[in-house]
């Protein structure tokens, strides 16, 4: 079966590092078609505009995209490309890996931790922003609902037991924030209990982030609202060695854009020594979700095994090679 797939290859490292990752869908031979669209400031110089219609019409009839790092310019218009992204198509589940890999400059070993984190609401709305005439206060709004955390909770156990996950920890700072984050918890236990093959665990947002410092192995799917899933996947991140190695998915209900969680990287742009490896470990995902999970395990499988052998490791990982060598090499192990 053939699938259409929308592409936007992003600002700074984006093209290169798309280049690359479309290499690996080609080697792999799955059946895939490119609809090639752009967003972020190539379109403002292209288009006038941060996100194009086009672009925006291209996700919505594809209904999947692959969408390299994006820069928003400092001024007026949207806070954020990637989160006007989410909301235009309620994509509220940002799903986050974390899976060590030997070879790699990590601290940690046998660390597997996935974040599903709440996507579409909480301290990142748009409404509510005010800052006071004489630029002396500021505040914002925080809106949590029953609905965003019921679906975001109830995706976090669906995933936990299709993955055969045995525990999902709800993370939360309902101690303080006893409306916002007391719903989203009072929810997740709600869902929590039509699981009771999963086990549930409490934890609060700054324990757990000392937790997964002194104990990762702890955890294995954990779930929370927007901003505390912000910071607690790059901390998932760095104990496997960073956000190189980190790749997202972004889900709703009729459509799913897949991307390399880091930023697009200008200093480095231009100079082929990019590491492709977030983008071609989010292009796994991505084949996982149009329903080719062997294809997506044959990318996680050549990822892992270039990195160990060592031979063909970008400069981040502790190597001299550039994009394209190493790109190589991991399509040789396909």
């Amino acid at each position: 079966m053939s699938h259409t797939i929308a592409v936007i290859k992003g600002d700074g490292i984006g093209p290169e590092i798309t280049a690359a990752t479309l290499k690996v869908l080609d080697a792999l031979d799955c059946g895939l078609s490119y609809d090639f669209v752009d967003a972020g400031e190539t379109a403002l110089g292209e288009h006038g505009s941060l996100l194009p219609q086009p672009t925006l019409d291209a996700i919505a009839r594809h209904k999947v995209a692959l969408k390299g790092p994006l820069t928003t310019p400092i001024g007026d218009g949207f806070t954020s490309i990637n989160v006007e992204l989410r909301r235009r198509f309620d994509l509220y589940a940002n799903v986050r890996p974390a899976l060590s890999v030997p070879g790699t400059r990590a601290r940690y070993e046998g660390i597997d931790i996935i974040t599903v984190r709440e996507n579409t609401e909480g301290a990142y709305g748009s409404e509510g922003q005010v800052l006071s005439p004489d630029g002396q206060s500021a505040q914002s709004l925080i809106r949590v609902s029953r609905r965003g955390s019921e679906r975001i909770s109830r995706y976090a156990f669906e995933l936990a037991r299709r993955l055969g996950r045995k525990r999902v920890t709800v993370v939360h700072k309902a101690n303080i924030m006893k409306t916002t984050s007391g719903l989203f918890l009072n929810v997740a236990r709600e869902v929590a209990g039509e699981f009771p093959d999963i086990e549930m665990v409490e934890m609060i947002v700054d324990n757990t982030c000392m937790q997964l410092v002194l104990d990762p192995e702890q955890f294995d799917v954990i779930v929370t609202t927007n901003l505390f899933g912000d910071v607690i996947s790059d901390l998932c991140a760095g104990l496997v060695g960073g956000l190189g190695l980190a790749p997202g998915a972004n889900i709703g209900a009729d459509a799913a854009i897949f991307e390399a969680v880091h930023g697009s990287a200008p200093d480095i742009a231009g100079k082929g020594v990019a590491n492709p490896c977030a983008l071609i470990l989010a292009a796994g995902m991505m084949l996982d979700h149009l329903g080719l999970p062997e294809q997506g395990d044959r990318i996680r499988r050549a990822v892992r095994e270039t990195i160990t052998a060592g031979d063909r490791l970008t400069r981040d990982l502790g190597g001299t090679a550039d994009t394209v060598s190493f790109t190589q090499a991991l399509i040789e192990r396909l």
